[in-house]
């Protein structure tokens, strides 16, 4: 990785603009039982698939994804039909923000990004790298990435961000 990358220097063209997220834990989280798995995170879950409530998106039936503030510590689960797993240091998080933000991540991304709702998060592809999106606001998502395929990522957002 670059030192530019590295230090997440921002990008910025005609519309928008490319940085790296703030630092912070990240948990892929798999339960059965919702009710059980909100137990023992102690906070509520989404109810739907594709929503996020409290920095927690639903992915799936019974698949979580937490973006929460970097000194926050989940328990494990150990012992419960659940798991709860720190992946902050596979993660990295790439904010896009401005009016061109969704014309960019559509470049490579196959689902109709302009018709998503604030608030939306979807397992997804860019090109041929797996990521989850969350549009945060009209004309900001944040995209994570492991960490290995960030610097490619980076460059292919910054290439369709100057086309």
């Amino acid at each position: 990785m670059s030192d530019a990358f590295a230090l997440g220097n921002m990008i910025v063209r005609s519309g928008v603009t490319l940085s790296a997220a703030a630092p912070m834990r990240r948990y892929a989280m798999r339960a059965r039982d919702p009710a059980l798995l909100a137990t023992v995170i102690g906070c509520a879950l989404p109810a739907k698939i594709g929503e996020t409530v409290a920095g927690i998106a639903r992915l799936g039936p019974d698949e979580y994804h937490a973006r929460l503030p970097v000194d926050t510590i989940l328990v494990d689960g150990a012992g419960q039909s659940l798991s709860i797993v720190d992946v902050s240091a596979r993660a990295f998080g790439i904010v896009l923000e401005g009016a061109r933000a969704t014309e960019v991540l559509s470049a490579g991304c196959p689902l109709d990004l302009a018709l998503w709702p604030v608030g939306r998060t979807s397992r997804t592809i860019f090109e041929t790298v797996e990521i989850i999106v969350a549009r945060e606001a009209e004309t900001r998502w944040h995209v994570e990435v492991w960490r290995s395929f960030a610097p490619w990522l980076w460059a292919a957002f910054s290439a369709a961000a100057a086309d």
